[in-house]
């Protein structure tokens, strides 16, 4: 499925989130393309940073995000990791060439207007993706309407006004084409923070197309935002849970994220429309529906009460819901017992 392809409560475009889970190892990034595109998934997704363009250097002084992986070891530093898991361009073009070749669709996440460049101009990503840090970043999300491009927006972290101001900035700056996805920026969050009729509180409110950017443990709240007619489905990946670095532990590995793109691939279908309509078959519903049928032998010329009658299938004579017709009839024939009622029986 391509990006482009994308609408509502049509099948959920899945993105195979990586992220930083290659740990800076770009042979390792390309297993996890080969295996997200194996698994079903639409698009891998990863972040575009320098060491410059996503924290300060009083945050790289104080270790202020270092994981819980990496509290106790004494040979990193927040600055040596991001410096590590950064992607130059020569990295991003290889990624890019490699998932064109694998048939899977690339994108990334920028943090700076000269990365938003780059996936642009130099890669023609599908989407530009926002993070929900960068929801409030005005400045941010007015270069980025003026790329031409379709804009994905997490909204973790903001309040309902937060998000109004940022899709009024994108459309104002000449992105009409928004899509936003309902976010809890908790690594993992708790069962009841994950909000799930959030969805459709977005959709309801801002009448774009909605989405779920996941970090839950597991697969399950993403297979259930597809009951809430998600169009996209982002998750955070990893070939092992169990791997040092950022995310991981809160990633869906292979066998979750297979479920994912199952539940993305054949859910939509079974939402179905809300006109109820009869998809089984007339010989099916014939076998499985009910008659009325005489409930003692019947002799011709008696008079048919509700006593004489019962209702058994095969549904091939007069529906139950007749049966006051049939009530105070004159029997035309002898009727045996379980014979199906017809209409020139009285």
């Amino acid at each position: 499925m391509k990006f482009s392809e994308v609408k509502e409560y049509g099948q959920a475009y899945v993105i195979a989130e990586i992220g930083a889970n290659h740990n800076g190892d770009i042979e390792l990034a390309k297993k996890m393309i080969d295996i997200a595109k194996e698994c079903g998934a639409d698009c891998v997704k990863f972040q575009s940073w320098t060491k410059d363009s996503i924290f300060s250097r009083k945050v790289y002084n104080d270790n202020y995000f270092l994981r819980d992986d990496y509290r106790n070891r004494t040979d990193y530093t927040l600055e040596s990791i991001v410096d590590a898991y950064a992607i130059d361009k020569a990295q991003h073009k290889e990624l890019k060439d490699y998932c064109d070749k694998v048939g899977i669709e690339f994108a990334s996440t920028p943090f700076s207007k000269a990365e938003v460049d780059m996936l642009v101009d130099e890669l023609n990503v599908p989407f530009i993706k926002v993070a929900s840090m960068d929801l409030n970043n005005v400045p941010f999300l007015k270069y980025i309407a003026t790329k031409g491009k379709p804009v994905v927006m997490s909204t973790g972290l903001c309040s309902l006004a937060d998000v109004s101001v940022a899709v009024d900035t994108l459309k104002e700056n000449g992105c009409d084409d928004i899509y936003l996805l309902h976010c809890v920026s908790i690594y993992p969050p708790a069962d009841e923070q994950v909000n799930l009729n959030n969805i459709d509180m977005l959709r309801t409110a801002f009448q774009l197309p909605t989405g779920y950017s996941d970090h839950t443990l597991g697969a399950l709240a993403p297979i259930m935002s597809v009951t809430k007619g998600v169009c996209i489905i982002e998750k955070h990946f990893t070939l092992d849970k169990n791997m040092v670095g950022w995310d991981h532990k809160v990633s869906a590995d292979p066998e979750d994220l297979k479920q994912i793109c199952e539940a993305a691939q054949r859910g939509y279908k079974m939402l179905g429309s809300y006109e109820k309509v009869v998809n089984e078959d007339k010989e099916r519903r014939d076998a499985f529906q009910r008659s009325i049928v005489a409930a003692r032998p019947i002799k011709k010329g008696e008079i048919i009460t509700e006593a004489d009658i019962d209702y058994k299938r095969p549904g091939t004579g007069i529906s139950p819901k007749y049966y006051e017709f049939v009530i105070g009839k004159e029997a035309k024939r002898d009727l045996e017992f379980d014979e199906i009622i017809q209409m020139g029986d009285f």
